[in-house]
């Protein structure tokens, strides 16, 4: 009987096996060499992105993802990457992380997006970690600079792109020793991880400060917030005063010192400083008192049409996201997207999620970028950019390099000297398209 019994079993596997066979040998050659992954097909390639197209957060930032989806439609008219096009699939999450949490999960399992490129925002990062993590999904040049995205054990698939928090007030810091010694100093800072970063980094530096003055993520849409900020800051009568925070908390916080006839010599934070939103959101007054007030960027300054990136970049933008002012939401936003093709394509044509994140470890830190400060990325690094320079705003605006040239300060997020250093960029692609 048992012998019985294992010949019967042993006619099972075989006719399955038999049956396993006919099915595979039905099937089209190209359902043999693609990979499934979640994300891709024979021709496309799915990514997403949460962004805050919607609520208080939402003037300037809700330009980014069009701005990318602008440059990822140029690329797909000029044969896409590896022959696929990509999608881009946007949700807005109103810069709540509740509400983040959500659509990213949306994203992934119900988008089946193959990975996530430029999520908006420290706090609504950190609440789709997890789920991130869980399924794998690649996290690509996040916007935000929070230290402790740096974290590879914490955060395995997340890249960051912005120099830190820490690194930006530590370079802060050090400039207002260079330029404003013996002056007092004033900070209105977002009261979340994004701030904590930055007091971290002045503590680092030895900023010593006269007013300390958090907000609430959202608050400054709220007029007596505002007021509060201000009166708070006349008390303290700083010569210089630090806005860390969105462009729109930067643009109440100007058109309210311009209200009451309050002056200081402002210095913005990179995340806060885009002057078309400023604009947009405060009117011409703002902008009025935004010129003098010293900003710092990563990127070249957008009107600055000399800057091959720049220039490309604006083309693009006149062709594909017709209609919409070219301004450094647009140039990041476009920036990212180049760097996510370049990424794609290190990750070779049977594309996967590992295979995207060894391309990385690889050859990040050669791909071309618009950025002056070299990429940091390595088998063991997930940092992008390190460095900033100083700029002086205009009277429409505009912000231009102080001296005319772009000095590059550079630093870590720990307790490593600030330097000023010079670095060479990689060229822009020919056409702006990657060709690695």
């Amino acid at each position: 009987m048992l012998v019985q019994r294992r010949t019967n079993r042993g006619l099972v596997v075989a006719a399955l096996a038999t049956a396993l066979t006919l099915i595979v040998s039905a099937l089209p050659a190209s359902a043999l060499t693609i990979h499934r992954q979640d994300g891709v097909s024979a021709s496309t390639i799915t990514l997403g992105i949460t962004v805050p197209l919607t609520g208080a957060a939402a003037p300037g930032y809700n330009k980014v993802p069009y701005a990318m989806q602008a440059y990822f439609n140029y690329v797909n008219d000029n044969g896409g990457v590896n022959g696929r096009k990509i999608k881009l699939v946007i949700k807005d999450d109103a810069y709540n992380p509740v509400l983040s949490k959500s659509v990213t999960n949306d994203l992934i399992l119900k988008d089946k997006v193959f990975a996530i490129v430029g999520s908006l925002g420290t706090a609504e990062n950190e609440a789709t970690t997890r789920f991130v993590n869980d399924h794998g999904v690649p996290r690509l040049f996040i916007n935000t600079g929070f230290s402790g995205f740096a974290n590879t054990s914490k955060y395995p698939t997340t890249y960051t792109l912005l120099p830190s928090y820490v690194m930006e007030a530590k370079i802060m810091g050090q400039y207002i020793k260079d330029n404003f010694a013996g002056k007092s100093v004033a900070i209105i800072y977002q009261d979340d991880d994004f701030g904590a970063d930055a007091l971290k980094g002045f503590a680092i530096a030895g900023t010593k400060f006269v007013a300390k003055i958090p907000y609430a993520s959202g608050s400054q849409a709220d007029p007596t917030v505002v007021g509060k900020w201000i009166s708070g800051l006349a008390a303290a009568k700083p010569d210089v005063t630090i806005m860390f925070g969105v462009s729109s908390a930067s643009a109440a916080a100007l058109g309210g010192s311009y209200k009451v006839g309050f002056k200081t010599q402002w210095i913005l934070g990179s995340v806060g400083g885009d002057g078309t939103t400023i604009a947009s959101v405060a009117g011409p007054t703002a902008v009025g008192l935004l010129y003098g007030a010293i900003g710092t960027s990563f990127l070249p300054a957008p009107t600055d049409t000399s800057d091959p990136y720049v220039a490309q970049f604006q083309a693009i933008n006149q062709k594909y996201n017709s209609g919409v002012v070219f301004d450094n939401n647009v140039l990041e936003g476009m920036n990212t997207a180049m760097l996510t093709v370049e990424a794609l394509r290190a990750a070779g044509s049977t594309l996967t999620r590992a295979s995207l994140m060894k391309a990385i470890a690889k050859s990040g830190s050669t791909f071309a970028s618009a950025g002056f400060s070299p990429l940091g990325y390595s088998s063991t690094s997930h940092i992008g950019y390190n460095g900033y320079w100083f700029g002086t705003y205009g009277p429409t605006g505009a912000i231009k390099p102080q001296g005319g040239t772009y000095t590059l300060y550079t630093t870590d997020s720990a307790s490593g000297a600030v330097s000023k250093t010079t670095s060479t960029r990689p060229a822009m692609p020919e056409k702006g398209l990657p060709n690695n």
